[in-house]
């Protein structure tokens, strides 16, 4: 992977909109100048994370991510969607009034509006990925696809996922792992609390469209999933690659030694890269 300094000589990005069915959904497209040869047909969706209710096009999970694959060669579009509200009421995007919260499905609904647009520009298919709740989010597009008889994505990938309505119990192993203040952000009843608020009502966390881990998963392209080695919520994402393998899923899963949650919004974190390199090897050769 090239020094990100590199990285940032080498993309053009530009910002937009896709209509959604809640309005316009802003996103931005990367792709490498043109003096280089892309090595893929295939565009990239990249869906940050940011615990369902922070996170922007801004943030380095997203753009520093986009800019990074679209160095490798590939077409990327990254989503901002609409952000589970903190409290029960939000303030409208004009500042002018208040609107009523945003839960689920709101931020799936909008991650399928963007997939569904570039699937249309896309005739080789399309690869989806996301981190932390942006791979539960596209894990979920999957879903959501499948089930409405959308055309198949080509591949989609995971970093440092939680897939399932409640954490998974942890393994001695991994409870010994855990460092500094995440032991207890991210212990099983805080993410717990997390999931049902941006559920929004205590009966859609057995969705599958919301939590996909423990349903079915009929309909998975091929898979890569990395997760971090000192991270509770690891505890979702090796489950949920069993549950994957278990249903006859190609699956790649990885655990990065030494990695903490969240390490692709940390661009000089050697994880970043490491990521970076084994997202791009994967996206290739699909």
């Amino acid at each position: 992977m090239k020094p990100l300094e590199q990285t940032l000589q080498a993309v053009d990005w530009i910002d937009s909109t896709v209509q959604g069915p809640h309005g316009p959904i802003p996103v931005r497209w990367y792709s490498p100048q043109t003096d280089t040869n892309p090595v893929s047909t295939t565009p990239i969706v990249w869906i940050h994370g940011g615990g369902f209710f922070k996170g922007n096009l801004d943030q380095s999970e997203s753009h520093d991510v986009g800019q990074a694959m679209a160095a490798a060669g590939f077409r990327v579009i990254t989503v901002a969607y609409q952000l589970a509200s903190v409290s029960r009421f939000r303030r409208s995007t004009s500042g002018s009034r208040w609107s009523p919260p945003v839960h689920y499905p709101v931020p799936v609904d909008e991650v399928v509006a963007v997939v569904r647009e570039v699937q249309r520009g896309a005739p080789n298919g399309v690869i989806l990925g996301g981190a932390s709740a942006g791979a539960c989010l596209s894990a979920a597009t999957v879903l959501r696809l499948v089930h409405d008889g959308a055309d198949a994505l080509a591949g989609v990938f995971f970093a440092y996922g939680l897939f399932h309505a409640a954490l998974p119990t942890r393994s001695r192993e991994l409870r010994r792992r855990l460092r500094g203040l995440r032991r207890f952000a991210h212990a099983p009843a805080v993410l717990n609390l997390m999931n049902l608020h941006y559920a929004g009502r205590p009966s859609a966390l057995s969705e599958p469209d919301a939590f996909p881990g423990g349903h079915p998963l009929r309909g998975f392209p091929p898979t890569l999933m990395i997760d971090a080695d000192h991270d509770s919520m690891r505890a979702s994402g090796g489950k949920f690659a069993q549950e994957l393998s278990a249903a006859r899923i190609e699956v790649d899963y990885h655990v990065l030694q030494g990695a903490f949650h969240s390490f692709l919004n940390r661009p000089h974190d050697p994880s970043f890269a490491d990521s970076l390199d084994l997202i791009v090897d994967w996206a290739r050769r699909l």
